[in-house]
């Protein structure tokens, strides 16, 4: 079993790549870097890796896409780094999958943190590894699966940790920086809405009456109410 966590960075500008290389071998991971996301798609099934770090401006297949393509595979944790700052870049990339989001010019003590930051979230503690069940529906962590009124369906990982951790607490009230300090983690730099937009896709998802709901309160943020 490989010990050092492997880190596969894609970037289109070989100067940055071979940067983010240097720091990243200097704090003890694996690497395996690539010009294009086509590259890093043809190889992700045999590489295995534990982290992606993701321009966004590639050839051939944008960011975008690639991070789409990754989801299909993997639950792996993805950064993704580049030069588009606008808040609907952000929210367009967290809604796909992305896990952290950085822009450039970075420093690299900043991403060296995130990227330890994003580990240890997928490592121990984030999140207990289990099950909740409420009537019609089954949250599993342990295998990253809903399963709603009988039926599979999916979510991205983050829509998923989120319904599981409201279902935990169930009628508990949560405020948006709460929900993202426990879900997206006390260091992410992003803006609640993210939280809007995630709830709002899980509601899209589950929409059958239930005894249960996802409820606004307004001028507070949200409760899972049974």
């Amino acid at each position: 079993m490989r010990k050092d966590k492997l880190v596969a960075v894609v970037d289109d500008d070989p100067n940055i790549l071979e940067l983010i290389e240097i720091y990243l071998n200097k704090e003890g991971y694996e690497t395996k870097c690539y010009l294009s996301g086509k590259k890093l798609l043809d190889e992700f099934a045999g590489i295995t890796p534990d982290l992606v770090i993701l321009d966004i401006m590639l050839p051939e297949i944008d960011g975008y896409d690639v991070l789409s393509e990754i989801r299909k595979m993997s639950k792996v944790p993805v950064i993704m780094v580049t030069a588009k700052g606008e808040t609907f870049d952000k929210i367009l990339g967290l809604e796909l999958g992305a896990d952290d989001y950085l822009v450039k010019p970075f420093d690299t003590k900043e991403l060296m943190a995130r990227v330890k930051a994003v580990l240890r979230r997928y490592g121990d503690d984030d999140i207990s590894k289990e099950m909740v069940v409420v009537k019609n529906m089954a949250v599993d962590l342990t295998e990253y699966s809903l399963i709603y009124h009988g039926e599979k369906l999916e979510l991205p990982p983050k829509e998923l940790e989120l319904l599981f951790f409201l279902v935990k607490h169930s009628n508990r009230v949560f405020t948006r920086e709460q929900l993202l300090d426990h879900i997206w983690g006390y260091d992410f730099i992003g803006d609640s809405r993210t939280v809007d937009v995630h709830i709002k896709r899980i509601r899209e998802k589950l929409q059958k009456e239930d005894v249960w709901e996802i409820k606004t309160v307004w001028g507070v943020g949200y409760k899972f109410q049974v």
